[in-house]
């Protein structure tokens, strides 16, 4: 039985399991991304439209949060491990189906229309698959490590997903320049393959506990939970709004192309940005773990996610774009951390796959439907005023549920 000290900010390194998981993390999060950016730079050039863009959010968030109920109850009862791999085999035909219709010949012979239903649907089966391998992915992970370093392993696990974050979106715009669609279709392949095989090389198998209570009953009590334990529905109210309002990840490709003017080059450092802010930061957080303070640190930080979107809106500067992208990565890490140890800690071992699930619904599906409601919000006000209002609703969010939780600044999670 190893020995672990909470001080020790290299401590859920210290288990290979976890090691294998984060791995997963890093190259799965730097693949969807790849996927993402190529996919939504070659729709943009085909149509010019935002809207178009923001409904690929729509058509990944529908399925999601449609199966991401049902996959928290499977998570909490089936072998997480098989659930996550099932789950790859099927976002990999995705890739596959993208693949074969980008080639060349196929391309030529479709049209327009022919080939925004082919990547909508790419898009709803990839969202389908999620809404079973989050809440399976996010409920294993307590298991890897012991509960006293649950928030270092928070650091952890959300750097590496940041430095994928970070590594996809900044090599998609190259990738997609030197290479071509098609042959970084055939990388984004090979990674999820990859992740596959890391997930097989994890030896710890959680219990699996029987739900004795009827599907629906079951599935009830984990929005039970969530609503009556505060600082769980707090935390994920604060990320649900900033992400759907305050998000600017969808339009990225309309400021690089039309208002900055810097190509898929400058659309991969955009997009590498608010990462590399993340990134960084949870680095530092390893050693000075936002959670001492932790519903003040949270406030704060979400409140500079919009006072940043709203600079990234007013800038024409590419320099200063990045920067205000930069900046609301670093904010954003705080907040993540701040959340993802206070789900590691409250919610009991029987109900983390479905606690995981309603947080995926009110926030992971938050970022493709805050996709979706930029590409809207963009059609009917423009690019600019749109990312500005989303700032400013963040801003108002937070003043909102200061109000509503000052008991809450005493809550201490390390």
């Amino acid at each position: 039985m190893k020995t672990v000290s909470e001080k020790d900010p290299y401590a859920a390194l210290r288990y290979s399991d976890f090691r294998f998981f984060i791995s997963n993390t890093f190259l799965f999060s730097a693949t969807i991304l790849i996927q993402e950016v190529i996919v939504g730079y070659e729709l943009y050039k085909m149509t010019h439209d935002p809207l178009a863009l923001g409904l690929i959010g729509l058509a990944e968030v529908v399925p999601f949060v449609i199966t991401s109920l049902f996959g928290g109850y499977i998570a909490d009862q089936k072998n997480k491990i098989t659930v996550m791999h099932i789950s790859l085999v099927v976002i990999l035909l995705g890739s596959v189906i993208l693949y074969f219709a980008f080639q060349p010949g196929i391309y030529n012979q479709l049209t327009q229309l022919q080939h925004l239903i082919i990547i909508y649907s790419v898009f709803a089966l990839i969202g389908f698959a999620k809404g079973f391998y989050s809440p399976a992915s996010s409920s294993l992970k307590p298991y890897l490590v012991p509960r006293a370093i649950y928030h270092n392993s928070s650091t952890w696990s959300s750097s590496f997903w940041q430095a994928g974050s970070i590594t996809g979106p900044a090599i998609a715009g190259f990738l997609y320049a030197f290479i071509g669609l098609t042959h970084t279709l055939l990388v984004v392949i090979a990674s999820f393959v990859i992740c596959w095989i890391l997930l097989g090389m994890i030896k710890t198998r959680p219990e699996i506990t029987k739900i004795s209570t009827p599907l629906i009953e079951s599935l009830k009590e984990g929005f039970r939970f969530v609503f009556k334990t505060r600082i769980v529905l707090y935390a994920i109210s604060l990320d649900l709004f900033s992400v759907l309002f305050g998000g600017v990840v969808a339009l990225l490709p309309v400021f690089a192309e039309d208002i900055l003017k810097v190509g898929p080059e400058g659309l991969g450092l955009l997009r590498a940005a608010p990462s590399i802010g993340s990134l960084l930061t949870m680095f530092a957080m390893a050693y000075y773990p936002p959670t001492h303070n932790a519903w003040r640190n949270m406030l704060v930080a979400v409140a500079g996610f919009g006072v940043f979107t709203i600079v990234f809106a007013l800038s024409t500067s590419f320099l200063l774009s990045c920067a205000a992208l930069f900046l609301t990565g670093v904010f954003d890490s705080i907040s993540v951390i701040v959340r993802q140890t206070i789900l590691l800690i409250y919610p009991p071992d029987e109900m983390r796959g479905r606690v995981a699930a309603v947080n995926g619904i009110f926030v992971s599906s938050s970022n493709e439907l805050g996709a979706f409601e930029s590409g809207v919000m963009a059609k009917a006000f423009g690019t600019v005023p749109s990312v500005m209002i989303g700032g400013v609703v963040t801003i108002l969010v937070v003043s909102l549920i200061y109000l509503r939780s000052k008991d809450l600044f005493s809550v201490r999670l390390s």
